[in-house]
């Protein structure tokens, strides 16, 4: 096996990790608002800012935590700057922003996986 090959196998399994898995939450998250929509007759709004607000506080910035991480969780509570950038991230609906990463993942996938076909001619 050369090292191409090696390397077209494992970005392949990398990007249906990413694509499956976002396909995954993607269908969860719109799961949950039609849910809550059915329920309450209103449809409930998640960002792209809720997704990212929350990641940062699940994986990476603790309570006293300082660092680029922190500062930007800090300007993500209270922007002071970019105030246009940080209303675009809170406009953009999460369920669009992960199916967008989804598609991005199947398509690394299946360019991966048609490299490491032979070409057959007709």
């Amino acid at each position: 096996m050369s090292v191409r090959t090696a390397l077209l196998h494992i970005t392949s399994v990398i990007g249906a990790i990413i694509g499956y898995g976002c396909l995954a939450a993607f269908l969860i998250l719109i799961g949950v608002q039609l849910s809550g929509w059915f329920r309450q007759g209103e449809w409930m709004h998640v960002g792209m800012g809720d997704g990212i607000r929350v990641t940062l506080v699940r994986c990476c910035v603790r309570d006293v935590a300082a660092g680029h991480f922190a500062g930007f969780l800090q300007w993500w509570a209270s922007p002071v700057s970019w105030l246009g950038l940080h209303k675009v991230f809170e406009v953009i609906p999460a369920s669009l922003a992960v199916f967008a990463v989804s598609i991005a993942g199947n398509s690394l996938f299946i360019y991966c996986r048609d490299r490491l076909r032979p070409r057959q001619s007709f």
